[in-house]
């Protein structure tokens, strides 16, 4: 199982200036590089501190001249706010910038507050049958000479311009949860990335469980790959361990918030969430949070990604959001390198 790490600016609050934020994000991508790690994923958001990444193609060129050997990906690109032209060639010119090292991961977007903004009327249905109709049109393009005619954009005879350094093309992945997006990526030839999110070990299991199933359902395409995203965490103390799990619960409880889209949001934060708001979030709960997360001593966390590995999955990628200050990010990231990583050397 390889391992790599998931990581955006974010903040809850603008006491934090947005180029500090940009220069800790590449100060973690550096170190994941440095210690060999096998991928540095981030994703696409609009309007919101919470998660900053307006475009991670730009962030991905910056991080090809930063770095020498690991895989840069987007996870995920939302499909629906995107052209298939224009997707194609920013795919392919990124491609290019890094030297054939370029992963792209394709999701329909999750949160409501983006959908309003950037598609007015969009939901997740019609999000995800954008995404579908995506995939097929910008492999289309990448050979060349293509006419669309599909139910969100038609377009006359176009090439990608320019097309992509990895051949065929570069590995698409798509974001599952339910059987039939597990279906969709396996049988278009497409990694998929899965995240648990608030979840724990029974979410993990049913995830490659409907993958499996998906696999099994068609047997005339090769077995794709499967990446695990999940919050990561390892202390040393007891008392660290409560701080990490404080800091998860915080951060899940303004996850649930911005995606109920009801909480008023100034310059780009989400108004503060009191302590009783908090502790009234069950699912998102200290005991909850220690339970589902990987949250652990340096042996506790890796008996837990042992289990995963004895799953199935291929890659496991270290979700580094977490609302926490970026000291605390830093010391997981090096403790997991320096006393996790080993035993999977």
């Amino acid at each position: 199982m390889k391992f790599s790490i998931f990581a955006h600016m974010e903040r809850l609050t603008t006491d934090v200036p947005h180029q500090q934020l940009y220069e800790e994000f590449i100060e973690l991508c550096e170190m994941a590089d440095e210690a060999g790690l096998h991928a540095i994923w981030t994703g696409e958001h609009h309007g919101m501190d919470f998660t900053i990444a307006p475009n991670p193609f730009v962030n991905i060129a910056d991080l090809a001249r930063r770095t020498k050997n690991i895989r840069l990906g987007t996870a995920t690109i939302a499909a629906p706010f995107w052209h298939p032209i224009k997707l194609a060639g920013e795919i392919a010119m990124t491609d290019i910038i890094c030297d054939g090292r370029l992963d792209v991961g394709i999701a329909r977007g999750a949160y409501t507050f983006e959908y309003e903004r950037m598609s007015p009327g969009l939901d997740a249905w019609e999000a995800g049958q954008k995404m579908r109709e995506m995939i097929p049109a910008l492999r289309a393009l990448w050979d060349g000479d293509y006419t669309h005619n599909g139910e969100f954009w038609q377009f006359p005879k176009t090439t990608s311009s320019p097309k992509p350094v990895q051949q065929p093309y570069p590995p698409i992945w798509v974001a599952a949860r339910d059987p039939n997006s597990h279906q969709f990526a396996v049988d278009n030839g497409c990694d998929v990335q899965v995240t648990p999110l608030w979840l724990g070990d029974e979410e993990v299991e049913a995830l490659i469980g409907k993958f499996n199933a998906a696999c099994a359902a068609n047997t005339t395409v090769a077995r794709p790959k499967i990446m695990l995203l999940r919050h990561t965490w390892v202390g040393e103390t007891e008392d660290e361990l409560d701080r990490i799990t404080n800091d998860v619960t915080k951060f899940f409880s303004y996850f649930g918030a911005w995606f109920k889209n009801e909480r008023n949001i100034s310059q780009a934060c989400i108004d503060p969430l009191s302590t009783e708001e908090i502790a009234a979030m069950d699912m998102y709960s200290p005991e909850k949070m220690r339970a589902n997360h990987v949250i652990g001593t340096p042996g506790d966390v890796i008996d837990r990604l042992k289990q995963v590995e004895d799953l199935g999955y291929d890659e496991y990628a270290l979700w580094l959001d977490a609302g926490m200050t970026f000291e605390h990010r830093k010391r997981n990231l090096q403790l997991f390198i320096d006393k996790v990583l080993p035993a999977f050397a």
